[in-house]
């Protein structure tokens, strides 16, 4: 492990704050990497986070995510905001890389100074984000974006991970395919600020947003704001002028109640579990290796030598060194 540079680490603090490409390019590939001194740099970029918009934009595959968050970029550029993105793409099964980045989608963007578009790989995380994303989120915001856009692969059920680092979240659907129905089933409907019908040129589109308004209405959410519906052709840019002043208007709104703090809090909660079990399990997994590590004690519970209750007992046992009534 090489030593931390204090002199090194307040270069890359400055650089970030200065905002050079290059050093935040490498500062979130080191952080994908779990690089301590990183981690150093963006303690030290804490307290600077908190001043851009983020914007989660999710939904089913084949919504068209990636063609509404391109054209997301050119409107914010008109108007002269300055864009972070960070597109989380499958994890290639070879490399453990992303694949199909956004630097085949997005490339118009690339020579931009005013946009720093990251993609990063899920690594078999199933929520969408991938652990570094949320750090990500932070350097682009300590950076000094305006906006940054989080644009995740679309899996389902775990999309809800978005909402941890993100103000408002855009949910992607089209008519035509049942993704109002799907929506419902994965829970999608539950974290949604507003609503994107995308491909709203095709026939179908207003049983869709008929579907989606009914489906509000029976949800009974009176403890928050309604969810903003907007249509879009976002291979056209039409309806994204709209999409963008609906996410100002949500901005403006967490701005003006309670609800902005409360999600600021929700989101270091929840980044605080994340971490804590992050490095809990690093920890244990270290420790437990002169026992045969962590596969060991799964082979004794799989042979039903013990059972995963008395074996975590006794994996914190060892951890703690307190007494604990489970038995290793």
């Amino acid at each position: 492990m090489s030593q931390q540079d204090p002199k090194r680490i307040e270069k890359k603090y400055r650089e970030v704050l200065d905002g050079s490409d290059v050093t935040v390019a490498r500062l979130i590939r080191d952080l994908e990497d779990e690089k301590a001194e990183a981690v150093e740099v963006l303690k030290r970029l804490h307290p600077h986070t908190g001043r851009a918009h983020v914007v989660g934009i999710t939904g089913n595959p084949g919504a068209g995510k990636s063609t509404v968050v391109d054209a997301l970029i050119a409107q914010y550029r008109k108007q002269e905001k300055t864009v972070g993105v960070v597109a989380i793409d499958p994890t290639s099964p070879f490399s453990g890389g992303a694949i199909l980045g956004d630097r085949i989608r997005m490339q118009k963007h690339a020579v931009d100074p005013g946009v720093f578009i990251r993609s990063m790989a899920t690594r078999g995380h199933l929520g969408g984000l991938c652990r570094a994303a949320v750090d990500a989120v932070a350097v682009l915001d300590a950076m000094g974006r305006d906006v940054i856009l989080v644009e995740t692969v679309g899996v389902g059920q775990g999309e809800v991970d978005v909402i941890t680092s993100a103000h408002t979240i855009v949910v992607v659907v089209v008519p035509g395919l049942g993704d109002e129905i799907q929506a419902i089933k994965s829970g999608i409907l539950e974290i949604a600020d507003i609503l994107a019908i995308n491909k709203a040129d095709r026939s179908g589109v207003e049983r869709t947003e008929a579907d989606l308004n009914l489906m509000l209405d029976l949800s009974g959410k009176d403890d928050r704001p309604r969810i903003s519906i907007v249509k879009t052709v976002a291979t056209k840019s039409k309806g994204i002028d709209e999409l963008a002043d609906a996410i100002k208007e949500h901005s403006s709104l967490l701005r003006k109640t309670n609800e902005g703090f409360r999600r600021t809090l929700r989101r270091a909660e929840v980044r605080l579990v994340e971490l804590l079990k992050e490095r809990m399990l690093k920890r244990a997994s270290a420790e437990l290796k002169e026992f045969g590590g962590l596969e060991a004690f799964a082979k004794r519970i799989a042979e039903k030598e013990t059972d995963p209750y008395s074996a975590v007992e006794g994996i914190i046992e060892r951890l703690t060194g307190q007494p604990d009534k489970g038995k290793i």
